[in-house]
């Protein structure tokens, strides 16, 4: 029996996101560091640095999906409360992880830094957790079952990933193309596209709009589908109507990084 290919959601934490005083990047470039290994991101939810909250919403993903990534919230400071957040929705204690404790106590001695309480708040790991190196500022994220914390930092999450990517299950890659019609208006194009889902229900298809400004708009139609063999006839299928509507098709080539 083929296995599923695994899914994946995105927790995004912290009080800053939902100000609006930070902008996040981490669900896109998490998306796109698991989208090579066959692993979709099905859904992203960003909560406020509440217990609670961070509780609820890590059971609900992590019993729905594969794999649950969180990021922020495990930095030094009163409001960085994930790890105990994360402790209490598995149901284990927290301490100090003795290895973080080392690897900090030498990083902060060779920076000339003190090592101070607030600092030693990002070695407290809960119980039963493996570490997940952190090659840029040093402290770990972790991993408790198939939930991974992340630190917030978009650097810094990026390069937890890389020490994540080998524990994860692989699936079924999904190949995508996107063709744009400089002016194209969706309504020219909602019947035809809509009748080519119909007929290759293997391929999802998509239609997104964008206005800059009069003379710099247009719509993207994407395609995306695990039968790479599906592309090229999907590539011309998409051409040709965006075409009959008197606009040049564009291929655009997606940044892979």
């Amino acid at each position: 029996m083929i296995q599923p290919s695994p899914t994946a959601a995105v927790l995004l934490i912290g009080d800053e996101l939902l100000s609006g005083r930070t902008r996040d990047i981490n669900l896109q470039q998490i998306a796109k560091y698991l989208a090579p290994l066959g692993i979709q991101v099905h859904e992203s939810r960003t909560v406020s640095d509440f217990q609670e909250s961070i509780v609820k919403a890590v059971n609900e993903l992590r019993a729905a999906y594969t794999y649950v990534f969180t990021t922020g919230g495990i930095g030094p400071t009163h409001d960085d409360i994930t790890a105990d957040a994360i402790a209490a929705a598995f149901g284990v204690g927290i301490d100090e992880h003795p290895e973080v404790i080392a690897m900090l106590a030498e990083r902060y001695a060779e920076m000339k830094t003190e090592f101070t309480p607030a600092r030693r708040r990002m070695a407290r790991i809960p119980h039963g957790a493996q570490l997940v190196s952190n090659p840029v500022s040093g402290a770990p994220g972790f991993q408790m079952e198939n939930v991974f914390t992340l630190a917030g930092v978009p650097q810094v999450a990026r390069a937890m990933l890389e020490d994540i990517g080998p524990r994860l299950r692989t699936g079924a890659v999904v190949h995508k193309v996107t063709i744009r019609g400089l002016g194209l208006r969706e309504g020219d194009i909602a019947e035809p596209l809509g009748a080519l889902a119909q007929e290759i229900p293997e391929v999802a298809f998509g239609s997104y709009p964008w206005f800059r400004s009069v003379g710099d708009n247009g719509v993207h139609l994407v395609a995306s589908t695990i039968r790479e063999d599906l592309i090229s006839e999907v590539t011309q299928r998409l051409e040709a109507i965006i075409a009959a509507t008197g606009v040049k098709p564009e291929r655009i080539v997606e940044d892979a990084k």
